[in-house]
């Protein structure tokens, strides 16, 4: 008996113990034993910011030569009849660097999707330039050798636009894919001019003095020494310099998408691209590619 209970009392008193050294915090569910969950991303309020990249653009010059022969060339046989006006022609080229400036913009949220407005101001200021030349002769109807000697060049530079556009983009926790589009206005320099040189001598004439006993004299024009004895070693007069430098405003469209990522619920970072088509513009054309990174404050 005394054995019998002395092992009952001994169960009793070590069990409590035991008991009190075992953890079951895990199956308590601690909260130290679990991360705390991400904060949720309200993406809706005011951003500014600033960027940067690389802007390609493409350049077109269309007819920019033709109303400038053919105003100089008015009324003459080189443009009547040669149709000289239409010789040159400016092959596009592309131009391409750096390009940087800031943004500011206001996003609203709607469960998932976020929308907003964005304007962004670039400086670009790249230029490109394209060059012709070609010279024709022909006998015209008055009997004159006549030639046309034309050398053009064409030039656009673009220094800075802007954009206004819509965002529409959809939340992905810290991650927002969006779309934009919208309009653009931007500040052109194109540069535009022609040297011409047009000058004949009656081939009837000189073609007669080489045959005939007597000579007569060969009337000509645009030389600057002219050779009765040997026309086609006269020197033509230099060539007159026509056309204009002018600074313009142009206007096109602007599209484009890219990822935002907030890195703290007031700090974000995007990656972006932005393609701008601006309206033709004293017969020039262009159009840009960018690719840019920004970072931003949200208040």
């Amino acid at each position: 008996m005394r054995i019998a209970t002395l092992a009952l009392l001994t169960t009793v008193l070590v069990s409590p113990a035991l008991a009190a050294d075992l953890d079951y915090g895990v199956l308590r569910g601690y909260d130290d034993d679990y991360p705390a969950p991400a904060p949720i991303i309200d993406w809706s309020g005011f951003y500014v910011g600033g960027h940067g990249g690389y802007s390609s653009a493409a350049l077109g010059f269309g007819n920019a030569f033709q109303p400038i022969v053919a105003n100089a060339l008015r009324n003459t046989v080189a443009e009547i009849e040669m149709g000289a006006s239409h010789y040159l022609a400016a092959r596009a080229t592309h131009s391409g660097g750096a390009s940087y400036g800031v943004f500011a913009g206001i996003n609203y949220q709607f469960e998932d999707v976020v929308a907003g407005i964005e304007a962004d101001y670039t400086y670009f200021g790249r230029s490109g330039t394209a060059f012709d030349q070609i010279a024709r002769y022909s006998i015209t109807k008055d009997n004159y050798l006549t030639t046309v000697d034309l050398t053009g060049q064409a030039s656009t530079k673009i220094q800075d636009y802007g954009t206004i556009r819509g965002r529409l983009g959809y939340a992905f926790g810290n991650f927002l894919p969006f779309f934009t589009g919208g309009l653009a206005v931007g500040r052109a320099t194109v540069n535009d001019t022609v040297t011409v040189q047009n000058y004949a001598y009656n081939s009837a004439t000189y073609a007669s003095n080489q045959t005939g006993t007597t000579r007569s004299y060969i009337n000509n024009y645009g030389y600057s020494a002219f050779y009765q004895n040997s026309p086609p070693d006269s020197i033509p007069a230099p060539g007159t310099v026509y056309g204009t430098t002018k600074k313009v405003t142009v206007a096109g469209i602007a599209v484009g998408g890219g990822l935002e990522y907030a890195i703290t619920p007031n700090f974000l970072l995007r990656g972006e691209y932005q393609y701008v088509l601006f309206n033709d513009f004293q017969g020039h054309k262009a159009e840009l590619n960018t690719v840019r990174g920004g970072a931003a404050i949200k208040f």
